[in-house]
This record gives C-alpha cells, sequence and structure tokens, in this order.
C-alpha cells in the first residue's frame, strides 16, 4: 500500500521522515558513472535504517532472483531458499535449472542454507554451488520435516536438533508448512550458533509458540470481510496461483466465487489462469496502477479459454472490487488476486472501508 511497508523494524514500519533521511543519505552515495536503480537505493536505504536502529538481526528478502541482486552485498549467518517458480524469464531464464542458478547465487562460502525446492533439476544446481563453497545444504523432508497430527489443527516438527509438538500454524494454507518448517530450521541454525555466548538464545517451545502466535502476513490467504467472504491473495506467479487454487479448491464447498483478478505483464498468466478462472462463478479482470500490468484486454481473452461464464472488465481496482462484493450474495466468496499491487490496492480500499463502518456489512 505504501514504500514504508519494506522497511520495518519490530514490526514498526519506516516513518515519511525516516525515509527522506535515508534517501538524502543514500543519494549523495550515488556517485557512479551508472547510476543506481529503483530497487538499488531502496535496498540500500533498508540497510541504512537497519543500521540507524542498531537491529540485532535483519531478515532481507531479495528481489528478483539472488546472484545479481542489490540484496546480495551482504553476507549472512544463514540463507534460506523457499521453493522455485518461473517467473522474470527475461532476466532469470525460462527452466528450473537457470532459475535455480541465479537463485543459488545468494550461497555464501560456509553459510548454512535451509530449502524447500523439491525439482531434481534445481536441487542437483544447488547441491553443486554449495559444495562449491563449503556450504552446509539442508532440505526439507530430508533433513527437517513437519508433519500434522491425526484429526487435530496441530503440527509436529522434528528438526536439525529440536522436536516440538502441538504447534499452531499461524498462516493460512497447507504450503504453509513447508514455509514454517523453512523458518523453524533457520532459527535453529542461527540459535545454535549463538547459544553459548548469549542467554537469549535458547531456543525453547515456549518462544517458538510465542513467536508463531505473532506471525501476520497481509495480503496472503487474508480474510478481510466475512459476508460475504472476502479473501485477499498476492498470487503473483505460477507456483503461488496453484497453491491459491488448491486453497480456494478445498475451502469453497459450494459457495459461488467472484475472482478480481489483474496479473504484470511479465508473468505466465495463461498458466495462473488455468489454475484459478475454472473455480470461479465469475471473473472480474481489473489492472493496478503500474505500468507493468498486462491489458486487461488480453488477460480478458485468455480467461475465457478456461471458463464459459461471464468474464468482464473493470479496470480500476477499487471500482473492480466494491462491484464484486455488491452484486454478491452474503454467502458467497470474493477472491482478489493475481499481483501484489493490485491487493495493495483492494487493501487500501477495504483498510478505509473498516475504519468508516459503511457501505459494505
Amino acid at each position: 500500500m505504501k514504500f514504508n511497508e519494506r522497511i520495518t523494524v519490530n514490526g514498526i514500519q519506516i516513518s515519511d521522515d525516516q525515509v527522506v533521511e535515508a534517501y538524502e543519505a543514500v543519494r549523495a552515495a550515488d556517485t557512479g558513472k551508472r547510476r543506481a536503480t529503483y530497487f538499488e537505493i531502496a535496498t540500500a536505504m533498508g540497510f541504512y535504517h537497519f543500521a540507524r536502529a542498531a537491529v540485532d538481526w535483519a531478515v532481507v528478502e531479495t528481489g528478483m532472483g539472488g546472484r545479481f541482486d542489490a540484496t546480495n552485498v551482504i553476507h549472512p549467518e544463514a540463507c534460506v531458499i523457499t521453493n522455485l517458480s518461473i517467473e522474470h524469464t527475461d532476466y532469470l531464464g525460462k527452466t528450473i535449472k537457470a532459475l535455480a542458478w541465479e537463485k543459488g547465487g545468494i550461497i555464501k562460502p560456509g553459510v548454512p542454507v535451509v530449502t524447500a525446492v523439491s525439482q531434481p533439476s534445481g536441487r542437483k544446481v544447488l547441491q553443486d554451488i554449495a559444495a562449491e563453497k563449503s556450504a552446509p545444504l539442508l532440505f526439507y523432508k530430508k533433513d527437517f520435516f513437519m508433519t500434522k497430527a491425526h484429526g487435530k489443527e496441530a503440527y509436529a516438527y522434528k528438526g536439525l536438533d529440536h522436536h516440538w509438538d502441538g504447534l499452531v500454524k499461524p498462516l493460512l494454507g497447507k504450503h504453509q508448512k513447508e514455509n514454517l518448517s523453512l523458518a523453524l530450521a533457520a532459527c535453529e541454525l542461527i540459535f545454535k550458533t549463538h547459544r553459548g555466548a548469549d542467554p537469549r538464545y535458547a531456543l525453547t517451545e515456549t518462544l517458538i509458540k510465542e513467536g508463531l502466535s505473532k506471525a501476520r502476513w497481509p495480503g496472503r490467504l487474508e480474510h478481510v470481510m466475512d459476508h460475504p467472504l472476502v479473501i485477499l491473495d498476492g498470487a503473483h506467479n505460477l507456483h503461488a496461483a496453484k497453491v491459491l487454487g488448491e486453497y480456494l479448491s478445498s475451502f469453497l464447498k459450494g459457495r459461488q466465487l467472484t475472482l478480481v483478478l489483474g496479473i504484470l505483464s511479465d508473468k505466465p498468466h495463461e498458466k495462473m489462469l488455468e489454475h484459478l478462472v475454472p473455480l470461479a462463478h465469475r471473473v472480474i479482470i481489473t489492472k493496478a496502477k503500474i505500468d507493468r500490468s498486462l491489458n486487461p484486454a488480453t488477460l480478458k481473452k485468455s480467461a475465457e479459454r478456461f471458463t464459459r461464464n461471464p468474464v468482464t472488465i473493470i479496470e480500476d481496482v477499487k471500482d473492480a472490487v466494491t462491484h464484486a462484493v455488491e452484486t454478491s450474495d452474503r454467502a458467497d466468496v470474493v477472491c482478489i488476486a493475481g499481483s501484489l499491487y493490485v491487493v495493495g490496492e483492494a487493501k487500501e480500499k477495504f483498510d478505509n472501508i473498516l475504519d468508516q463502518s459503511v457501505k459494505f456489512h
């Protein structure tokens, strides 16, 4: 919804004044023959703010790829590579092998890596890079596990050195079991390194459960309204679209679904639509206010290949969301997806509505 979300310390977003301070400091250093890109400037601003706040730890997400990413100037204490899904093909290649090579570029000499990459070709690339750099490489389902207790909404984690039962998965979607396992494995590695010198690094079950209870992920299977049920999910690449499709399939239980979709032009939109459009009673195509957005007419034409139900265009995201909600029954489901930019514009609308307590009930 706004730039400040990108840089937070202890859950508190960087203030507008701090954004200006960080930008001016970074701009003053941008004296090279090639001027820094937007993302390079933003990344440096983040590092500047973290340094000023004297953070103990920074969790840094790569932008695109890894090998040549602006974030890759740091030397981390642990690396996490979640999974691989073909995207940004003009920059990262068109195969899992090529993508793994770019993602594996964040692996540093001697720094442990945890990953949930499942494709054999991708795993082989990561194994080769890790071996060359003498970096321990640990795989989900091989070196650490997460299992669901039979008949209960609780999970057991069997990790590198710890075993915890009765964990509550804080985020919706079965794929979050994998992500949770990765996070716990990374914590094990980090805490093991520091526990001898600092009593704060005693990785107890109480500490783990406290952390899980505070986990939030806006814009990812986020339920923002009950009647109709409105779900926001970025689902901005093929893997995320598959995950969202699986969630909706298991969740709808006969309820009618309206999809509000907007996708960026560099995404495999047809393959993404294949996992989402057949589930919908109707589809509303929209467009985020960013120049990378795919032409709605192109998206509409592609969507019509996967359904005989109505596909319409309402270009303004907030107008599309308003129409979807106001023309749905209380028992229906509205899902806004396809791009984090689309979700950001929709979320801004819902946050305003919830503040004012008007129009939608």
